[in-house]
């Protein structure tokens, strides 16, 4: 029986988030890869703004203000980030299946982590100022859910999260 790791993303994964999550199993290893991508129609647009402001992003901020998200546009982002993601880890060797969540992110990655008996749960994201100061990222909500650490990975830089 093989074991799995759910993995969590909300950009798409780069050979450099494939060679982290790879790492986490040696080659002798049968684990299968799970990976989640939140299609996210929902949004907080203050933590939004608030972010983009962070990282000195003005025209990214009043781009947030302006712009209504639409969410065959989300959802359209989010299955190119699924393919881009499973491409680069078969690409790494990897076996991996995945899917688009639409609704909580986190419980999503809860359910399949309790459900699957995973042996690890991974969350890849980009900085977020607000979410990661307070502890409201999506690693440290699943943490607390699941009670074991949750792996966090900044997308592309191989850098941990505060978890």
């Amino acid at each position: 029986m093989s074991d799995s790791i759910i993995i969590l993303t909300e950009e798409p994964l780069v050979p450099t988030d494939a060679e982290n999550i790879t790492d986490l199993y040696g080659p002798d290893d049968d684990v299968e890869l799970v990976v989640l991508v939140s299609a996210d129609i929902h949004r907080n647009l203050f933590v939004d703004v608030v972010d983009q402001l962070t990282m000195l992003d003005l025209p990214g901020a009043l781009r947030e203000l302006r712009e209504r998200p639409d969410p065959e546009a989300k959802r359209a982002e989010a299955a190119h980030t699924l393919e881009e993601s499973l491409r680069v880890l078969r690409a790494a060797g990897a076996r991996v299946t995945g899917e688009v969540v639409e609704h909580d992110a986190v419980a999503a990655l809860v359910a399949r982590v309790t459900g699957a008996g995973a042996r690890q749960a991974v969350v890849v994201t980009r900085p977020h100022a607000v979410a990661d100061t307070f502890r409201r990222d999506w690693a440290n909500q699943a943490q607390r859910k699941l009670g074991l650490p949750v792996l966090h990975l900044y997308a592309g830089s191989g850098f941990i999260g505060d978890s």
